[in-house]
């Protein structure tokens, strides 16, 4: 896969906030955006895959973790 140019201008307020935010992950202002935008990206693509989901086999909330309707949790 390629890679393309994309070229923001933003505030020096804000490039300052996420210089700090990569800073504490020992990453670069790039590879920290970019990890954000793909972590939004899948976030996104799998709560639309929930949708999808409880569209096919209905409203009603399971537990997902053992598959116990919700009110019965607790």
């Amino acid at each position: 896969m390629g890679s393309t140019v994309l070229s923001l201008r933003i505030d020096g307020e804000l490039l300052d906030r996420l210089k700090q935010h990569a800073a504490k992950r020992g990453m670069s202002v790039q590879d920290y955006v970019v990890r954000t935008l793909i972590r939004d990206d899948f976030d996104e693509r799998f709560q639309s895959a929930v949708e999808e989901t409880e569209k096919f086999y209905g409203q009603e909330k399971l537990c997902p973790a053992e598959g116990v309707p919700a009110e019965e949790v607790n």
